[in-house]
């Protein structure tokens, strides 16, 4: 997100959607190849929706195409956009892997979480607060 504002102060509109576009084409296609691997690794587990091979298969095929296209046509955009995919794993490292972390830094975690909560409206409204239960 902050990489995200950098640009958009900095740079135009057309090269942040450039980088956008090709972050969720990755995105897209490391999704398709999951599930396709849990077919094949877990093919007892449930699935709400189950679709044949067939159609997966087709679009990673349209996937790798599109991508090796960006890749050859614009490398700069797409090495920026791995650059802000990659932003990412401090915070995964910080925030999901660090298991034992001080109370401070989960007391911040927890703050920053409801902040953005807040700040989104993502959170449904409770009846009452903690205390009153």
């Amino acid at each position: 997100c902050l990489a995200t504002l950098i640009i958009m102060l900095v740079g135009d509109t057309y090269t942040l959607i450039n980088y956008v576009s090709f972050i969720n084409y990755l995105c897209y296609g490391v999704t398709i190849i999951g599930l396709i691997v849990l077919r094949w690794k877990k093919p007892k587990i449930f699935r709400p929706i189950k679709v044949n091979l067939l159609i997966p298969i087709t679009y990673l095929a349209f996937w790798a195409f599109l991508l090796i296209f960006s890749l050859y046509s614009e490398p700069i955009v797409c090495g920026v956009g791995l650059i802000i995919i990659l932003t990412g794993v401090p915070v995964f490292f910080l925030g999901v892997y660090w298991r034992n972390k001080p109370k401070c830094v989960n007391r911040l975690i927890e703050s920053v979480t409801c902040w953005g909560q807040k700040l989104c409206f993502v959170v449904y409204p409770q009846c009452g607060s903690a205390e009153e239960e």
